[in-house]
């Protein structure tokens, strides 16, 4: 009989658990799965109530007018090469920032690094202003430079590649020596090989953020050559008459698919990335 109970209770605890699991991912994808419905609904269909998540028949007509209306190619274009280039240049970065304060040593050292981490406590909107009138003295609004180059600095990735090269063995760096490996050399062929994991993870999650930005991009991005497409997709909007949301949906379904890809690409790497601090 208590052979036949715990095996009931655990039995009972993992359906539980499942289907708290299936309650989650539910509400999570449901937005997700509501604005791709409504993305190939024509007005008709998604004027009805109860409105119906049956995928309609518009979808080739509002994928087409949001691509024409919003100029979405260009619009993705601009978004995908501002997200990789900082994505890139934050990690070429962090890794190198990382590698100094570990492998090196210089006066104030923990200091700076003290610094460094105090930037991540400053939010956005206090940063605009400065940030703003800096881009502005050195002629860059309207450019990429002013969308990507505020963002190389990450604290976040210094600290994220100092805490793994910590864990690297001193037997490592004092074997390349005897070997008369020099910095660069160590770098590239030791340290970097051992961050393939972490590089993937931040690359990952830092071209996620800079793909979602909005106030900033608003603020210093309002030609049309750089706009990007989260504010692109407010060209959707008609002022002067009803929103069409079904072409707007379309849009917004078209603008996750770059993310999405990137996020298919490197899931495995985030994974092991986040089991890998949790190990630590």
């Amino acid at each position: 009989m208590g052979i036949n109970y715990n095996k009931n209770r655990k039995l009972t605890k993992q359906i539980g658990s499942h289907a708290l699991m299936i309650l989650v991912v539910v509400i999570v994808l449901f937005p997700l799965i509501y604005a791709f419905v409504v993305s190939t609904q024509t007005k008709a269909e998604y004027f009805k109530f109860p409105p119906s998540m049956i995928p309609g028949t518009g979808a080739i007509a509002n994928y087409t007018e949001a691509w024409q209306k919003a100029d979405l190619g260009r619009l993705l274009l601009n978004s995908t090469f501002i997200s990789l280039f900082v994505a890139c240049g934050k990690i070429v970065l962090s890794i190198l920032a990382g590698f100094t304060f570990v492998y090196y040593k210089f006066k104030g050292k923990t200091f700076f690094f003290i610094i460094i981490l105090i930037t991540q406590m400053l939010p956005l909107p206090v940063r605009i202003v400065p940030t703003y009138l800096l881009m502005s003295q050195f002629g860059w609004i309207n450019t990429y430079w002013a969308l990507t180059i505020p963002f190389f600095a990450s604290a976040t990735g210094t600290l994220l590649f100092k805490q793994l090269y910590t864990m690297i063995p001193s037997s490592f760096a004092d074997a390349a020596k005897i070997d008369g490996v020099n910095s660069i050399q160590f770098l590239w062929y030791i340290v970097i090989p051992l961050s393939k994991t972490n590089i993937a993870a931040l690359f990952l999650i830092e071209f996620t953020f800079i793909w979602n930005q909005y106030l900033w991009p608003l603020i210093v991005g309002n030609s049309r050559a750089v706009r990007v497409v989260q504010i692109g997709l407010k060209q959707l909007i008609d002022t002067d008459a009803a929103v069409s949301w079904n072409v707007l949906m379309a849009g917004v379904v078209l603008g996750m698919i770059p993310p999405l890809i990137i996020l298919m690409i490197f899931q495995s790497s985030l994974i092991k990335g986040l089991s890998l601090g949790q190990d630590k």
